[in-house]
């Protein structure tokens, strides 16, 4: 249900009205800058909060806010329909890594302190290479899906040669570094562990850990696929010859 309300409601229905919108906006041309100023901080602040978090769920959720900055300054630069192809490229695999965080949350116990699991990578290894598609996708990881439409975010606003597009530039780039290091750190201490890939936390509950059953493995699949496919296909559709991206 999280992995859901995340991926299609939460972080769509805001930047779907303002791209809705957009004949209001190009003829408001104050509201343009004011996007992707804003759009550009938020992508800065919420990936440099997702450094210092713990949670598990805290983790991906601050990504989701950060990228969601990335698509508000996006609109805000007239790019549309970049900002709706990342808009369906992140919906994919933040689903996918919200739905592998759940399992490895049920898997533990209700455990979502990343400190208290590792070590899970023979106990849940199908949800651990999901989780490591979808977060190689968010990392913009070449041909995945969040390299398609992230890195062209990022080229429209360098390419804007305004100072607002040159500044959301700079803290997306930045942004993106974060995004990097936060992912990386998520897969590695809830998987991997720190001291040999050594578990942490109560032997009980290692003991009760389970992969997810067919009823959860098999949308992970699915978002997994999605996760390697969706930017390639999309991106000609979306922001390809023809469009006015």
């Amino acid at each position: 249900m999280s992995a859901l309300l995340h991926a299609a409601t939460r972080v769509t229905a805001g930047v779907f009205l303002i791209c809705r919108a957009s004949p209001l906006i190009e003829y408001a041309p104050h509201i343009g800058p004011i996007l992707t100023l804003l759009g550009g901080i938020t992508a800065f602040l919420a990936a440099t909060t997702g450094l210092v978090q713990n949670d598990l769920k805290r983790v991906i959720a601050y990504s989701t806010c950060s990228q969601l900055g990335y698509r508000i300054f996006a609109a805000g630069l007239s790019a549309y329909t970049v900002s709706i192809f990342h808009l369906a490229t992140h919906a994919v695999f933040k689903a996918l890594l919200f739905l592998g965080a759940g399992s490895v949350i049920h898997a533990r116990g209700d455990e979502q302190d990343r400190r208290k699991i590792g070590g899970l990578v023979k106990i849940l290894p199908f949800t651990y290479r999901t989780i490591g598609v979808g977060s190689l996708a968010l990392r913009g990881t070449p041909f995945l899906a969040g390299f398609y439409s992230k890195d062209v975010i990022l080229e429209v606003a360098y390419g804007s040669f305004t100072r607002e597009g040159r500044f959301a530039h700079t803290l997306g780039t930045v942004a993106a570094l974060c995004t990097a290091l936060y992912s990386r750190r998520l897969v590695a201490l809830t998987f991997l562990g720190t001291k040999g890939n050594e578990a942490r936390g109560s032997r009980r509950n290692y003991e009760d850990a389970h992969e997810a059953p067919f009823a959860r493995a098999f949308p992970l699949g699915l978002l997994a696929i999605g996760s390697l496919v969706v930017g390639y296909v999309g991106r000609d559709i979306i922001i390809g010859l023809g469009s006015d991206a």
